[in-house]
C-alpha cells in the first residue's frame, strides 16, 4: 500500500497535489511519503516481532535510499542501519541512527572505513572474507578495542532474481563459502581484536518466492548447530534483506511481510539468537515516486516516443535491470494510447519502457514513475552533464525539499584546469538561465 492516490483528478502524495509540487520544484523530481515508510515499518515490524530471542534489530538497507530526510524518519520510528560504505555509515549517525544498532556490511572495506566504525562503536561487522577479518583484527588492535564480528557465509542458494541483485550463489562475490565457514571460524578464532558474536546471510533482492530464503536459512541453522559444537557462542543471525514489492500488476504479488515473518519463526525456532534483519526495498520502494514532464511526443515507425525530462541518470533500474515501473499521468486525460517512453540522453538505453499502454499525454503533462523510492535517486548520475534530481519529503499536508536541485554550475565548477591549460576568460557560457 502506497498513499499515491488520485483526488479530484489530480494525483496526490499523501494530501500534497503532484502538480502543486512540480510546478514549485520543477521536473525530474523525486518526492517520498512519510505515511508510507512509517506504515511498512510498522508492518514489517509486526510480521518478525515474535521471531528469535528479544526485540529483532531490522536495520535498514541505507543504499536503497539514503536521503538524511529518509533516514531521520526511519531513525524516528526506531530502526537501524545496515551500511555498506564510511559514507552510509556518516549518514545513518547524522540522521540519528544509534552506533549500536548499525551493522557494516560489504566486500571491500577498507582499513581507514573499519577504523571509522570502531571510533563510532557500531554494532557489528558482517566479514565477507578471511583478509578482512585478518585487516579487521589488526585495526582493532592497533586501537586497543575488540570489534563485534559476524561471518557472512554464502549458502549456494539461487535466489531466482536478476543476475544482477543475486548474491547468494557460489559463483558471487560476496561472503564466505558454506563449506568453509567452521573452518574460518576456527581460524578468526585465534586473531585478537575480534570477538564473534554471530552469523549473517543475504541471498538477493526482488526476492518474491520465500523457498529460497527457507533453504537458507534452514542451513543457517545447522550451521550455528555446528558453531556451537566447535565453542562458539553465537547470539546473532543476520538474516538479510531482500523481500521483493510489486512493479509489474501483471505478475504474481512478491510474498506480503506477515507470510515473510511467519516462514522466519517456523525455520529459526529453537536457534536463541537476536535476529538481524536488513530490509530496503520493502520500506521505501513503493513510498516514492519519480515526478517527470513531457517534453514531446515524437510520431514513430509503429507507436509514437513520449520524451520525458527524467533519463536513465535519474532513473537507471529500467536501462540496468530491465526493470518495470508503473507510469501514470499526473492528471490523466481520460483516455490512452501505446507509446515508448524515453528520456533525453543520447543513449538507445535510455528508454523507461516499450510499447506501454498509459495514459494519453501531451507536452508539459506530469508523469509519474511509481515505486521509485528504492533504489532510485542514489543511483543516480551526472552524465550528459545534467544536475542530479533534487527530492522531495511530503508529510500530511506539509512538503519540503530534502535534496535541492544541483546548479549545473557547480557541476561544472568542480571540475578544475591543470596549470597548463588558460583559464576562459568569456564566462558567457556559465551564464545559464
Amino acid at each position: 500500500m502506497d498513499h499515491f492516490d488520485y483526488r479530484d483528478g489530480v494525483m496526490h502524495a499523501e494530501d500534497v497535489p503532484l502538480s502543486r509540487i512540480a510546478e514549485a520544484v520543477g521536473t525530474p523530481v523525486y518526492v517520498y511519503s512519510t505515511a508510507t515508510i512509517e506504515r511498512h515499518v510498522r508492518v514489517f515490524r509486526e510480521a518478525v516481532a515474535e521471531a528469535g530471542t528479544g526485540e529483532p534489530l531490522i536495520a535498514f538497507a541505507v543504499k536503497a535510499n539514503p536521503n538524511l530526510a529518509v533516514l531521520a524518519t526511519l531513525a524516528r520510528a526506531g530502526l537501524g542501519a545496515d551500511v555498506v560504505s564510511g559514507g552510509e555509515l556518516l549518514r545513518a549517525r547524522a540522521a540519528g541512527v544509534p552506533a549500536d544498532r548499525i551493522v557494516f556490511s560489504g566486500v571491500g572495506k577498507t582499513a581507514d572505513e573499519m577504523a571509522l566504525a570502531l571510533r563510532e562503536g557500531i554494532g557489528q561487522f558482517n566479514l565477507e572474507s578471511e583478509p578482512e577479518a585478518e585487516m579487521l583484527s589488526a585495526v582493532a588492535v592497533s586501537m586497543g578495542v575488540r570489534a563485534p564480528v559476524a561471518f557472512r557465509v554464502n549458502p549456494n542458494v539461487d535466489a531466482g532474481t536478476h543476475a544482477k541483485i543475486s548474491t547468494g550463489k557460489s559463483e558471487d562475490k560476496f561472503g564466505i563459502a558454506y563449506d568453509g565457514a567452521v573452518a574460518a571460524y576456527a581460524r578468526a578464532r585465534d586473531l585478537a581484536g575480534l570477538h564473534i558474536r554471530g552469523v549473517a546471510v543475504h541471498i538477493g533482492s526482488q526476492l518474491t518466492d520465500l523457498a529460497p530464503s527457507r533453504a537458507a536459512f534452514a542451513k543457517i541453522g545447522d550451521l550455528i548447530g555446528a558453531l556451537r559444537a566447535s565453542g562458539h557462542d553465537i547470539a546473532t543471525a543476520d538474516l538479510g534483506g531482500g523481500l521483493g514489492v510489486p512493479y509489474d500488476p501483471a505478475l504474481p504479488t512478491p510474498p506480503l511481510p506477515a507470510a515473510y515473518g511467519a516462514m522466519v519463526r517456523e525455520v529459526t525456532a529453537g536457534w536463541g539468537v537476536r535476529l538481524i534483519f536488513e530490509p530496503g526495498r520493502v520500506i521505501v520502494g513503493n513510498a516514492g515516486i519519480l515526478l517527470t514532464s513531457v517534453i514531446r511526443v515524437k510520431p514513430g515507425v509503429t507507436n509514437p516516443f513520449v520524451v520525458v525530462d527524467a533519463a536513465m541518470n535519474d532513473l537507471l533500474r529500467p536501462s540496468l535491470y530491465d526493470a518495470w515501473h508503473d507510469i501514470r499521468a499526473v492528471v490523466p486525460r481520460g483516455d490512452r494510447f501505446t507509446a515508448h517512453i524515453v528520456g533525453p540522453i543520447c543513449e538507445s538505453g535510455d528508454t523507461f519502457a516499450r510499447n506501454r499502454g498509459m495514459d494519453r499525454v501531451e507536452p508539459g503533462d506530469a508523469v509519474c514513475f511509481m515505486t521509485a523510492g528504492a533504489y532510485g535517486a542514489t543511483m543516480a548520475s551526472t552524465y550528459n552533464s545534467r544536475a542530479l534530481t533534487p527530492e522531495v519529503l511530503v508529510n500530511g499536508r506539509e512538503w519540503s525539499i530534502v535534496r535541492a536541485r544541483q546548479p549545473i554550475e557547480a557541476l561544472i565548477a568542480a571540475d578544475s584546469l591543470p596549470s597548463w591549460l588558460p583559464a576562459n576568460p568569456d564566462r558567457s557560457a556559465m551564464e545559464i538561465a
